[in-house]
């Protein structure tokens, strides 16, 4: 579960309501059927005319990586996952990597891997590796874009609500109870406009963006591991590549704990 979003997405709805109650609006003022209908209805109306079907589809598995926290392997327990391969790769040889390669959980590492093992040149493995995460950006900013492009139409659709919201409320000219209240549901529509677009769809498409951009990071960490474990650099240096991705402060931390590679095989690595 990605309690940020969680957490950002119940304060916010929060902030909303308390907002109205401390400016002494009465928060079933909220309750506006036709409101609802105009900005919902209206800006899933909009995604359908500018995205394929095929595209608009993967919504649901969209909120899915904005509420969920994907399991992924983490730079701190990669690091002596990698010096482990490079140990064994410099005792016995590439070849001895195929049974870890049926270990991995990560599709992308386990491909990594497997083509290590079967001896492709790095120029081969760093090509295709990156092509492959090329391609994964490509699809994540799709679906980041679909949510930009929903925080732009509400905004204008909360415009629209209270356009029909304010030509109803001329019709009660003659009645002053019923013209403040139609005039107060229009500006509804605004209210939800904004605050969907601004505090739901927009913030939505840049939580997407920043777990694209961490995923990509992780990858080429991998692919970097891959390359050097391939390379058969020595233990030590391979770990010392990898803790580069890491603060200092953590850093200074996994220098004094070790890289879980016992002393002796460091050195004879």
């Amino acid at each position: 579960m990605d309690k940020t979003s969680w957490i950002g997405v119940i304060m916010g709805f929060a902030v909303l309501v308390g907002g109205m109650i401390l400016k002494g609006s009465s928060p079933i003022a909220l309750y506006n059927p036709a409101a609802l209908v105009i900005i919902f209805a209206g800006t899933i109306a909009c995604i359908l005319v500018a995205f394929p079907m095929d595209e608009v589809k993967k919504i649901p598995s969209l909120f899915k990586v904005i509420f969920r926290n994907e399991k992924t392997v983490s730079i701190k327990e990669m690091i002596p996952m990698f010096t482990g391969w490079a140990m064994l790769a410099r005792k016995q040889g590439l070849l001895a990597l195929e049974e870890k390669a049926e270990e991995v959980e990560d599709p992308f590492l386990q491909r990594g891997l497997k083509m290590v093992v079967d001896g492709q040149s790095q120029e081969q493995i760093r090509d295709l590796m990156e092509e492959e995460i090329a391609a994964m950006e490509d699809r994540h900013e799709l679906g980041a874009k679909i949510f930009a492009q929903a925080g732009t139409y509400a905004p204008t659709l909360g415009v629209l609500g209270a356009v029909i919201g304010l030509v109803a409320a001329l019709g009660h000219l003659d009645d002053v109870a019923l013209l403040g209240k139609s005039i107060s549901a229009a500006f509804i529509a605004t209210l939800f406009g904004i605050f969907s677009g601004y505090v739901l769809w927009h913030p939505f498409a840049n939580k997407l963006k920043r777990k694209s951009e961490q995923e990509a990071k992780m990858k080429m960490i991998m692919l970097e591991g891959l390359l050097a474990v391939q390379e058969g650099l020595p233990v030590r240096t391979v770990e010392e590549k990898l803790l580069t991705y890491l603060p200092a402060k953590d850093r200074v931390l996994d220098s004094e704990e070790g890289s879980g590679v016992p002393l002796e095989a460091q050195k004879e690595a």
